[in-house]
């Protein structure tokens, strides 16, 4: 007899996983669907930018000398420029017009070639998604390309083309060149549907600071004013104007850009910056690459502060102005540095589509090799200036080192012995302090003669460490490798509900820093269980961190204006994703030297220091929970820790196993 299905029962139905569960979302699909991932969706500034920036590129590139911004009274804003206009031939490849796949199709423009020729050397747009995700969330987009005595006209909807490309020629007496294009965004993807006019101007003016004798305009139909901005005398007039209280020293300012026969760095690559050292008030920072604003800073900004403390240690050295027991930060020379920083990168690497922050590692040494002489030259040369600048970094430091010692008074005078394989840091100061807890005695020698000795120490653990999720905590000092680990970084075991003293807590942060194999994910994983299970407070104060060190390096040749470049690949994917650049810049794949490197002790000081210790360069991640809370961790911890687990783990990997990667 057939039995009727009951609710309960078809719930528990699982759903049918097949080939046709697979979706391949199309064309502009994907920035309708998770916007998030494309734009910031709090207001549609930042697809109003991706506009903006494309003529900016133009202009950027000697192309253009006019951008205007115009705010209708529909709710759309139009952006014109002056520059070469959008080609609206036929694509070569895609057999449709240039200027449609350009607003249609994601990782489609014309900046993917850059130093071989192409159409832009520097410029902001990288991926060829900008003006794609721009169409993709305005309800109506219209755009009009002028040149060659022609004018084509096209127009979208949601990223789809409802008018088809039309041309006309231009009227006579018409010799305009350059792009207009005018979008609606649609309000649904947006929070708020107001651009804010603040923060909108603001880009404006600093477009027109960083390229001067061009000309920026914003008329606003609803208010019928109009602002326009050209500035001659670049970032020293900028900064100025924009600074809160009167700077200690005259304005820094200088720039830096390389030849054709620079060994590290392509033709044109550099910087220009104005510098100003203020006493009181929120410091004024601003920084560009390719002109695009980095909001969140990144490796260029850390260029400049590498630069501004070498130059002002060595002249404080070379005068002898600092007192005994005084150790100078590069945040003692920095804290106080009001900037406008510039850079021209020829293949930089954003963070994220909205290129917030910089990601290139040979920016710091880019900024900081023209930074450091210039300033250098100017502090020798107006001495008074630079002894000026040298006691406001003086003084910092001694406000911070005072700060330091009154958390070493309160540890007591109990100091257990500190273990003898242990080579400590100068510093005293949490903010910066940190020991790297390094797998074997080779690997922790490369970090000691690789690592900065005034905040990183370093811990070479011999062997795997005990695994501790069962040991009873007096019974934790018993292990020699578990004991100098608690003795080092000055604070006892304890357990979730405790309040253990943590004001004996020697570093900041707590590094571990193991191989990139199987091997070191074993260790990294008994020693996440040592903290989670005998020092959690650890982790909840946000002090255990992950380093994460490249598995290969790869040597590409020089290519075109590009040099030769050392590039490091975190795992296979990386690895991957390199060697397919390198074939994009016209490097044959069999042209690149891969070096595998079977474990730290491989790598030498400075290899070290330049992937895995440098803090400008590094890949560090904080240990947190996550998505779990306390107890549903420790459940997960106790299967795959636990000794009367096997049975438990067995599940668990016949159920995840075939998710997990793994390299034998």
């Amino acid at each position: 007899m057939a039995v009727k299905p009951t609710p309960a029962s078809l719930s528990a139905i699982p759903p049918e996983y097949s080939e046709s569960s697979i979706r391949v979302l199309k064309g502009l699909e994907p920035v309708k669907q998770r916007p998030g991932m494309y734009t910031r969706t709090d207001n549609p500034l930042h697809v109003i930018q991706e506009v903006l920036d494309n003529a900016a590129d133009e202009a950027l590139a000697g192309h253009g000398k006019k951008i205007k911004v115009t705010l209708h009274a529909d709710g759309s804003v139009s952006i014109d420029d002056d520059g070469r206009g959008i080609p609206f031939g036929l694509h070569p490849e895609e057999n449709a017009p240039v200027i449609e796949l350009v607003f249609t199709q994601l990782h489609a423009g014309g900046k993917f070639d850059k130093g071989k020729g192409g159409a832009y050397s520097f410029s902001g747009g990288l991926h060829g998604v900008g003006v794609s995700v721009t169409n993709a969330l305005s309800q109506r987009m219209e755009v009009a390309s002028h040149r060659e005595g022609q004018v084509a006209t096209l127009v979208f909807s949601g990223g789809d083309v409802i008018e088809p490309l039309a041309l006309r020629p231009q009227v006579a007496g018409d010799r305009r060149q350059g792009t207009s294009v005018r979008a609606w965004p649609d309000a649904k993807y947006f929070e708020s549907s107001q651009l804010p006019m603040p923060a909108l101007i603001h880009l404006l003016r600093s477009k027109a600071v960083l390229m001067p004798g061009v000309s920026v305009s914003l008329i606003n139909e609803k208010t019928r004013e109009t602002q326009t901005w050209q500035y001659k005398g670049g970032l020293r007039d900028y900064l100025a104007q924009t600074l809160v209280t009167d700077p200690v020293i005259p304005l820094f300012e200088g720039e830096g850009f390389a030849d054709s026969g620079h060994d590290s760095f392509a033709e044109g690559e550099g910087a220009s910056w104005c510098v100003a050292f203020t006493e009181e008030g929120a410091p004024v920072r601003e920084s560009y690459v390719n002109l695009i604003p980095t909001s969140a800073g990144g490796t260029h900004e850390s260029g400049l502060r590498d630069g501004l403390f070498q130059a002002v240690k060595s002249f404080i050295e070379f005068h002898s102005l600092l007192p005994k027991g005084v150790k100078l930060m590069p945040e003692d020379v920095f804290a106080r540095a009001n900037y406008v920083l510039s850079a021209k990168v020829l293949d930089p690497q954003f963070q994220g589509q909205i290129k917030e922050r910089l990601n290139s590692r040979d920016a710091v040494r880019l900024v900081s090799s023209f930074v450091r002489p210039a300033l250098e030259l100017w502090l020798n040369q107006h001495v008074e200036y630079g002894k000026k600048l040298a006691e406001l970094a003086i003084k910092a430091a001694q406000t911070r080192q005072k700060a330091g010692q009154k958390v070493e008074k309160r540890k007591g005078s109990g100091v257990a012995v500190l273990p003898g394989k242990l080579t400590d840091c100068e510093s005293r100061d949490l903010a910066y302090n940190e020991v790297f807890l390094v797998e074997g005695d080779s690997a922790g020698g490369s970090a000691k003669m690789g690592r900065d000795k005034e905040t990183q120490a370093v811990l070479p653990l011999r062997g795997k460490v005990l695994n501790t999720w069962e040991v009873e905590r007096d019974r934790l000092f018993a292990n020699n490798e578990i004991h100098d680990i608690s003795v080092a970084i000055g604070v006892d075991p304890h357990g979730a509900n405790d309040e253990p003293d943590l004001s004996g807590l020697r570093y900041g942060k707590i590094c571990i820093l193991s191989d990139a194999d199987v091997d070191g994910s074993h260790i990294q994983v008994l020693l996440l269980t040592l903290f989670f299970r005998h020092f959690p407070k650890l982790i909840d104060t946000g002090h255990i961190y992950v380093a994460r060190p490249p598995l290969f390096r790869v040597d590409v040749p020089a290519r075109g204006k590009k040099p030769a470049a050392k590039v490091y690949a975190l795992d296979e994917g990386e690895l991957t994703a390199i060697l397919d650049k390198a074939v994009k810049d016209g490097v044959a794949r069999d042209k690149c030297a891969i070096s595998r490197f079977k474990g730290l002790g491989e790598m030498n000081a400075e290899q070290l220091w330049e992937t895995t210790l440098n803090p400008d360069t590094r890949r560090l991640l904080p240990v947190q929970l996550g998505g779990m809370d306390f107890a549903a961790t420790e459940s997960l911890i106790t299967k795959l820790m636990g000794k009367g687990e096997a049975g438990a783990r067995r599940e668990l990997m016949e159920l995840h196993g075939d998710s997990v990667e793994v390299d034998i």
